[in-house]
């Protein structure tokens, strides 16, 4: 995995913070089977009537772990006021990107020690879910004082580990939390593991040679896993390593898009809908993920949401249609592409070959394309100020509602200040969304989610490609190791042989 950056919840911004944030925290639920939530510091809760407070009621059985900043070094237990403190603590732009997450949070309050209560100015029916993420974890005061901007590099939390050493740039490795609250259907106590090392290789070579032998106990990611040496062009695990390892997969909720910038003045050719529909229909999907990922990943033909998350509605997108394609260019006054100048993609390095990939596909019927690469970082900027008019990008939901796909569209949320990187702007879509965010029946939300989904497509401000796997290759030793479509590591029922 790449470098760790801060070891600090209010900073879990990329995965290798989060992976490593979840052994040392936990917040007041998590993740269950199918997008559930389940208790975690909270052993249950109630929204009110009006979707207006949510009401926890704590465990009395949480500490945190062991450290100097407490009397004698004993971790503390965890009380309702210790929740006040970290959501505060977030509503500091200074402090966490989270900020705007709360953004519809009037205030927090702790009526006791057992009861957290969350007040918002108005309904908004995801918030339940974007509790979920690591962000929301709690911690202690004292060590937040004690060790200020240095709180990340001396983390103080609740969960199955805590930080025993960190080498930056090179591995982190953690112990055991023997003051660990959860414990298994059987009553034993959680985590089993006595230690964990993390390691940190950038060299996708180096790191799938050195995980086959057997310095690593899992890699995670197509990219880490070399799917050249290691999958069968059916994207089977070869048979010369299903001896010693195994292979995991389950879909995740993240979705890689060419995206047009809808106000760009650099080809107006593109701000024709007949055009956007035709680079849809000539793009074979199919095509991309069985030859260039190995089988891994969906092709996205059925909207921007992704399968299997709330509000995904098996909508009709695009499939691949090269005649249909030639038939909208036609209507849009370019037979056989004749007149449309040539449209220039902004990728990222690693999407060079993806980008080839579109570049003939678009060239069978007409379409002329120059692929633009650049570093991740300069093209992420470049999208984000308006400066890329057709580029590629991925989307991984913060949190398992389809909402947090949807408000890439929204016209409130205009890049560079927001995530709506394409500037979509239509006010039909707009009252859709602002009605869908506060209903809270989940039922009637997903449906109307569905709906906005059907109105991205047909407006076509983006080419779906994919909708992405989690997937990891694991020692035949190690067991207990859950999957699940956040792409979360969860050390806590893991045995090794």
């Amino acid at each position: 995995m790449g470098d760790v950056t801060s070891l600090d919840p209010a900073e879990a911004r990329n995965f290798e913070n989060l992976w490593v944030d979840n052994q040392l925290y936990n917040g007041l639920i998590q993740t269950g089977d199918s997008f559930s939530i389940k208790p975690c510091i909270a052993k249950k809760w109630e929204i009110s009537t009006d979707g207006l407070t949510y009401t926890f009621h704590l465990r009395n059985d949480v500490f945190f772990q062991d450290n100097e900043v407490f009397p004698n070094g004993k971790g503390r237990k965890v009380n309702a006021h210790d929740f006040v403190f970290t959501f505060n603590r977030l509503l500091d732009p200074r402090v966490s990107d989270a900020t705007s997450l709360l953004e519809k949070v009037d205030n927090f309050t702790s009526p006791n020690d057992s009861t957290f209560e969350i007040h918002l100015k108005t309904p908004f029916g995801p918030f339940l879910h974007i509790l979920l993420m690591k962000y929301f974890s709690v911690v202690p005061e004292e060590a937040v004082k004690k060790w200020g901007i240095d709180f990340g590099e001396n983390p103080v939390g609740t969960g199955p580990f805590y930080l025993k050493r960190w080498e930056h740039g090179n591995a982190l490795v953690l112990k055991r939390n023997p003051n660990y609250f959860e414990k298994d259907s059987a009553g034993n106590k959680l985590p089993y593991l006595n230690g964990v090392i993390i390691s940190f290789l950038k060299d996708e070579e180096t790191s799938f040679l050195e995980f086959m032998d057997g310095k690593f106990d899992m890699v995670s990611g197509i990219s880490a896993i070399n799917p050249r040496v290691a999958f069968t062009p059916g994207g089977e695990l070869r048979k010369e390593f299903a001896d010693k390892v195994y292979i995991q997969r389950t879909p995740f909720i993240k979705t890689d898009y060419l995206g047009f910038i809808m106000d760009s003045k650099s080809n107006a050719a593109l701000k024709t809908p007949l055009v956007r529909q035709a680079i849809n229909y000539a793009i074979n999907r199919e095509e991309i993920v069985r030859y260039l990922r190995y089988n891994t990943g969906i092709p996205a033909v059925n909207g921007f949401i992704p399968p299997f998350l709330p509000g995904h509605g098996k909508i009709e997108g695009y499939n691949y249609n090269p005649n249909k394609a030639l038939d909208l260019l036609k209507q849009a006054g370019y037979p056989n592409g004749q007149g449309l100048p040539e449209i220039s993609l902004f990728v990222a390095s690693q999407d060079y070959a993806l980008a080839e990939i579109i570049q003939s596909q678009l060239q069978n019927v007409g379409i002329k394309l120059k692929v633009e690469t650049e570093q991740p970082a300069i093209l992420a900027e470049g999208v984000a100020n308006g400066q890329c008019y057709f580029f590629k990008k991925s989307w991984i939901g913060d949190y398992p509602d389809g909402e947090n796909f949807l408000s890439l569209f929204y016209s409130k949320n205009f890049s560079p200040g927001g995530i709506n990187y394409t500037h979509f702007s239509n006010s039909t879509f707009d009252s859709l969304y602002t009605k869908s965010i506060v209903e809270t029946n989940d039922s009637i939300r997903n449906v109307e989610y569905t709906n906005m989904d059907k109105m991205i497509m047909d407006a076509a401000p983006v080419v779906p490609l994919y909708y992405d796997e989690v997937i990891h290759l694991v020692h035949k030793g190690v067991t207990g190791l859950p999957l699940d479509p956040l792409n979360s590591l969860d050390l806590r029922f893991v045995r090794k042989k």
